[in-house]
């Protein structure tokens, strides 16, 4: 990825940003909301002038987000109509195809909806707003702040890791007792069975 980012000072209807994956953890997206009411609102420009939204250019020049999901969708709730973006890089001159092959291959597009499967880019939301909610991907997010990993560069290692817990812990559990499924991912993060996860740091057995 570029190191360098051209800050777009003009600001970019939030409703014209295109995601690059199809879900969120709706309870960090909430958690995002309640701290932007915080927010006084004299600082509320500081705030988006510090969190710009980073976006690849694509056909059409439209601003396809790679990273803060989360915020995006929290602050369309929240109902700004405006944010900040950074452009990582312009691929607006490729055809839509060729684009999206380009998204895969530099891991800035995550095609999997809330059951974990891959889908056609195609099915990718259109705006923020449509974006779904994955339980187990604000598991995979309070987990890490909990200390179960740590956090790491990998591209969407968040999103691992909420593929692992789907695959050990029931959907209704989580979402009828969020605490309780939150100690069981402590458990889980620290066993062998998670040793390839990015940030794992579970104990290393005794050769």
């Amino acid at each position: 990825m570029p190191n360098a980012r051209e800050p777009v000072l003009v600001p970019v209807p939030i409703m014209e940003l295109r995601p690059t994956q199809i879900t969120v953890g709706m309870r960090e997206v909430r958690a995002k909301r309640s701290h932007w009411r915080q927010i006084e609102g004299d600082k509320e420009g500081a705030f988006l002038g510090k969190h710009m939204i980073p976006v690849i250019l694509g056909p059409k020049r439209r601003p396809y987000v790679i990273d803060h999901h989360h915020l995006a969708r929290a602050l369309h709730d929240e109902g700004v109509e405006h944010v900040l973006v950074t452009v990582i890089a312009n691929l607006s001159k490729l055809e839509k195809d060729a684009f999206w092959v380009v998204l895969d291959n530099r891991s800035w597009m995550h095609p999997y909806d809330e059951n974990g499967r891959r889908r056609d880019y195609r099915e990718i939301p259109k705006s923020v707003a449509g974006l779904l909610d994955d339980p187990f991907r604000s598991l995979a997010g309070e987990l890490r702040r909990a200390g179960g990993y740590a956090k790491d560069t990998t591209p969407f290692s968040e999103f691992l890791w909420a593929d692992f817990l789907r695959r050990r812990l029931k959907r209704k559990d989580v979402e009828q007792d969020f605490d309780t499924a939150l100690k069981d991912a402590v458990e889980l993060a620290k066993s062998m069975d998670a040793n390839y996860l990015p940030g794992w740091c579970g104990p290393v057995p005794d050769e």
